[in-house]
């Protein structure tokens, strides 16, 4: 595409002690089949070298943007940090150690327009630092409204597109699943999630993340289900029992198989093949 003809994608990065991997995920960005994009890193008072590296690499690159929190406010209000300054008509999520490989933004774009889609996903896969390879494709639906959302949160935050001429404008919380409630809230207002079957995020477990834990993320969901969205007894029940329904089998034969990644899907950088 011609940089100036497309469309602006504005991409929202929070970063907190990110140097080990930002330099990677700001490559996988550069990378892009589909230039025209700007990248907002949002530094939230980082104790390590994330800052400085950020804006170093904001130096050699005019389309990245470093903006800093004036005090560490957590992944939700970082996130609408972000947002609050983005200038493009599409905004999408990327965490500071996923990827992209080079035809994310490309195909995705394509199938928004086709689709007519204002809110999207796509499949992606999984690694770990440890370097044992790729996990098996991790697919979506390919229409998830708020009902089904709460059953099962199909939409992982890096693989994410929105389209504000459809939506208007967002908020993203201070709670834990800052992300879930901006899916729930987008379907609420009448923006299902549209999924694309196409694997074009890889998404990094750290040895150390949060979301291996999988007994404090079950309780963070029931947070999410009474506090956040207030439902009834009734409707979280229902809600969590799918919802460990799903996780089990989602990650049983996650990793039971080697992974051939699609030739538009392979990563751009030093990741797993």
């Amino acid at each position: 595409m011609n940089r100036r003809a497309a469309p602006l994608v504005s991409i929202i990065t929070p970063a907190y002690n990110a140097e080990r991997f930002l330099a990677q995920t700001v490559a996988s960005v550069q990378a892009q089949q589909h230039s025209n994009w700007e990248m907002l890193v949002v530094d939230d008072h980082s104790r390590d070298g994330t800052l400085v590296l950020a804006r170093s690499l904001a130096r050699t690159d005019d389309r990245i943007r470093v903006l800093r929190n004036p005090r560490n406010l957590g992944p939700g209000l970082t996130r609408d940090h972000g947002a609050g300054a983005a200038r493009g008509r599409f905004v999408a999520f990327l965490d500071s150690d996923d990827l992209w490989p080079p035809a994310k933004l490309r195909l995705h774009l394509e199938f928004m327009v086709r689709a007519r889609a204002a809110f999207s996903c796509t499949a992606y896969r999984r690694f770990r630092d440890a370097g044992d390879g790729l996990s098996c494709v991790v697919g979506v639906p390919l229409l998830a409204d708020r009902r089904a959302l709460l059953r099962n949160n199909t939409v992982a935050t890096s693989t994410v597109l929105i389209d504000r001429s459809h939506t208007g404008g967002f908020h993203l919380q201070d709670t834990h699943y800052d992300d879930f409630a901006l899916w729930l809230a987008l379907a609420r207002r009448g923006h299902p999630a549209h999924g694309l079957p196409l694997d074009l995020m890889r998404y990094r477990i750290a040895l150390n993340s949060f979301s291996g834990n999988k007994l404090r993320s079950a309780r963070k969901v029931l947070e999410a289900y009474v506090r956040v969205q207030r439902l009834g007894l009734a409707d979280t029940a229902w809600c969590f029992f799918n919802y460990a329904c799903t996780g089990i089998l989602k990650h049983r034969n996650e990793w039971t198989s080697a992974a051939t990644p699609d030739s538009t899907a392979a990563p751009p950088v030093r990741a797993p093949v």
